[in-house]
């Protein structure tokens, strides 16, 4: 190939106007297929999924893009690969790269994905690990921009519960995109410092990180929630349902925000925990745009990562 693989790994992969060209494509993208117009860049192209978590919503939004560009999909489930029995990454990257036009990979660890992308001579893209999930903060984002406009640095964006993979990832953001972030975590549930400390010293608005709920939510936007417990730490899920109880995003907490507030969660929700059937159903809730919003994000990530812009 006579240029790099664009990878897309995490957030701070890429530059601001980067990042807003991709939300702002993506908007154009569901706005054409609102329209019915076909937009089909990617006839003759493969996309293969390597996925180690199971998935609802980044597999099939991802299939759904690549099918409505007019590409196809080969998904891997990881126990059917030779990875299973020890083949080496860099192997398995330099194969892969002969057979398909991208890559999207959903793991555990981001040294994963990492070698991946080092040995890969096409896009390797995160569909998540345990440390990020940048394409699932880009149509976050590109939702809050459909409700409450485009000018990001006057809105104040509010993570309650876990400092998890989710949260690093809107830290990112912050940073990158330049809006004021409180996240409200349980003590000994704060987001990686490093993570943490690198998006500080670029943020142009305080990224703060604080134990109280109600204080994070007063004057926010947006108020964002996930599961107290992902994927591979069901042991410890009893033990967290118990800590985690005052971080549940219901009514009451609500009353202390914006009344034009609007609710995000990625999905799935474990309604009664995290958040309640009531603020999920409400009028506040944007979870099934925000959930839409995945499919016409990942065309535009996949149309960037394989140079498709250029053909229609």
């Amino acid at each position: 190939m006579n240029h790099h693989p664009r990878h897309y790994l995490a957030v701070s992969d890429l530059e601001r106007d980067q990042l807003l060209q991709m939300i702002n494509r993506a908007i154009e993208l569901k706005k054409r297929h609102k329209q019915g117009i076909p937009h089909r860049p990617a006839v003759g192209k493969v996309l293969g999924m390597l996925f180690e978590k199971p998935s609802t919503r980044t597999r099939i939004s991802f299939e759904a893009a690549m099918f409505q560009l007019g590409g196809d999909v080969s998904f891997m489930p990881s126990r059917d690969l030779q990875l299973k029995r020890g083949e080496p990454l860099k192997d398995t990257a330099r194969v892969l790269s002969r057979y398909l036009d991208c890559l999207v990979v959903r793991t555990f660890g981001q040294e994963i994905v990492n070698e991946l992308a080092d040995w890969s001579d096409i896009p390797v893209i995160n569909g998540l690990t345990d440390q990020h999930h940048p394409c699932q903060i880009l149509s976050d984002i590109m939702t809050v921009m459909e409700f409450k406009g485009h000018d990001l640095p006057r809105l104040k964006v509010a993570w309650i519960g876990d400092g998890n993979n989710m949260s690093h990832s809107w830290i990112q953001a912050a940073a990158r995109l330049g809006f004021q972030l409180t996240i409200a975590c349980p003590e000994g549930f704060e987001p990686d410092q490093a993570i943490l400390a690198e998006a500080r010293a670029e943020a142009s608005l305080p990224i703060e990180v604080i134990h109280d709920p109600r204080l994070a939510v007063k004057d926010a936007d947006v108020i964002n929630t996930d599961v107290w417990a992902s994927m591979g730490q069901d042991d410890e899920a009893e033990k967290r349902r118990r800590i985690f109880r005052p971080f549940q995003v219901n009514s009451d907490l609500l009353a202390d925000c914006e009344k034009d507030a609007i609710v995000l969660h990625c999905l799935p929700a474990h309604r009664g925990e995290e958040i309640t059937e009531e603020v999920i159903e409400g009028r506040q809730s944007v979870v099934w745009d925000q959930a839409e919003n995945k499919m016409h994000l990942h065309k535009a990530i996949l149309e960037w990562a394989m140079r498709l812009q250029d053909q229609g």
